[in-house]
């Protein structure tokens, strides 16, 4: 008897295929609900094979969780690439995320959590550096450009845009129809860049 792992449990692509079952059976079960085997079953691998790839469940959700918040990221960049100024790509940003946070290729699970929400919620620390690393070259044309502050903490000003765009998600406004994405751009445009001028 053989204990080699399938020709079809092989290969660069096993890892890319559990991950797109994982995110199958978390829209289906939701994500506190999925488990290893549902994931394995999906795949139409081995649980044995679904763990040598990814070590544990939590695991295994993080990464899910990564890719698509990766994805979301990535559907962002031409969007904010398109402005000037830094607070117009800001603002874009937060746009983006207003308009697409309900979008069936970024909301996880059905009926459930948002991206965002599931974000919040998982172990995001490497979330957030990549996210920083996304602004990193925004800030320095925006130092180039003279709209910030020269010598300015890039990092830091970096965690603060993305905390701010993560708030635009998960708290309500007073001033500003959220729903609106032209009132959302005014209004991350008028405030965004305040702290980070000259």
């Amino acid at each position: 008897m053989s204990t080699s792992i399938p020709l079809r449990e092989r290969g660069p692509g096993t890892a890319t295929r559990i991950l797109d079952a994982a995110e199958l059976c978390i829209r289906r079960y939701g994500l506190r609900r999925v488990s290893m085997g549902d994931v394995a079953q999906a795949a139409g691998l081995s649980r044995g094979s679904v763990y040598n790839h990814f070590h544990d469940r939590e695991a295994l959700i993080d990464a899910v969780l990564e890719r698509t918040a990766d994805r979301f990221v990535a559907g962002s960049e031409e969007h904010v690439r398109r402005r000037r100024t830094l607070a117009a790509q800001v603002a874009e940003a937060a746009a983006f995320i207003r308009t697409h946070q309900d979008d069936p290729l970024l909301v996880l699970t059905a009926g459930e959590e948002s991206l965002i929400a599931s974000l919040l919620t998982a172990r995001i620390d490497g979330l957030v550096a990549r996210w920083v690393e996304f602004w990193q070259p925004y800030l320095e044309d925006a130092e180039r450009r003279g709209e910030v502050r020269t010598g300015l903490d890039r990092r830091a000003a970096a965690e603060w845009i993305v905390r701010l765009l993560l708030s635009l998600v998960i708290m309500p406004s007073t001033v500003v129809d959220l729903d609106d994405p032209d009132a959302v751009r005014s209004y991350v445009q008028q405030f965004v860049v305040r702290g980070l001028a000259p």
